[in-house]
C-alpha cells in the first residue's frame, strides 16, 4: 500500500479474502452483493490516483489519466 503502518481489514461473514503475491487480492463468496461491498471497502482504502494511476484498482479497469501541470503549460504555448 505504501504506508509505514499496517492496515487491518476484517471482511463481513460469508466473504473470503485471500492475497496472491504482493499486489493481488481475491474477494470470494456466495452473495454477490456482499462480495462487491467488501471489494468496494478495500478499494476505498487507497483509490486510484487520477494523475499517476497508483492505488487499488479492479482487474480489467481502465483508468483515464489526467494531464499534469506541465502538460497544461505546454499546451498554452
Amino acid at each position: 500500500m505504501g504506508w509505514a503502518n499496517t492496515i487491518e481489514f476484517s471482511p463481513i461473514p460469508g466473504v473470503g479474502v485471500s492475497v496472491e503475491g504482493t499486489n493481488r487480492v481475491h474477494v470470494t463468496g456466495i452473495d454477490k452483493e456482499a462480495v462487491g461491498q467488501v471489494a468496494a471497502r478495500i478499494r476505498a482504502i487507497k483509490p486510484a490516483d487520477p494523475y499517476k494511476g497508483k492505488g487499488i484498482k479492479y482487474v480489467g479497469e481502465k483508468l483515464r489519466l489526467k494531464p499534469g501541470k506541465s502538460a497544461k503549460a505546454l499546451a498554452k504555448k
